[in-house]
């Protein structure tokens, strides 16, 4: 375990393709959910199968969930998606290299919702995000 602050930050441009690589695999998991229900659909009843609508509401909270439990899920077990780990990457709590379950989950909400927060980084003289500043959490370099 490394001591909280000598670790490099991340700047904007990595931590940019980072969550367009999240936004990638958060859709294809949707995708998936959607094939699997389609799937099911059609074994259960094959002689009027007919596609699943896609209710936009319910898409986009389905999308959401999807979003917050993948984020909050790696950042807790080894703070890195896999848009983290493609790009050297880790989340890391206050004090320690762990993300503590509320935090992770609170930060990804904070993700989801307000994604213009990582825009911040390019300002902040310590290359934080506006999540980063709320829960007290760090995006690091894990590579030299």
């Amino acid at each position: 375990m490394s001591r909280p602050g000598t670790e490099r930050a991340a700047g904007i441009v990595s931590r940019g393709v980072a969550a367009i690589i999240d936004l990638v695999v958060a859709g294809l998991v949707v995708s998936m959910l959607y094939g699997a229900v389609a799937v099911t659909t059609l074994v259960l009843n094959p002689t009027s199968f007919r596609f699943p609508d896609l209710h936009v509401v319910f898409s986009t909270a389905v999308a959401i969930a999807v979003s917050v439990l993948y984020l909050a899920g790696c950042w807790m077990v080894s703070g890195c998606t896999v848009g983290a780990v493609v790009m050297g990457l880790r989340v890391v709590g206050r004090r320690t290299d762990r993300v503590p379950a509320v935090v992770a989950l609170l930060r990804a909400i904070g993700c989801v919702l307000v994604p213009i927060g990582l825009i911040w980084v390019a300002v902040d003289s310590r290359r934080r995000s506006l999540q980063d500043i709320v829960f007290g959490t760090r995006v690091v370099y894990v590579r030299p």
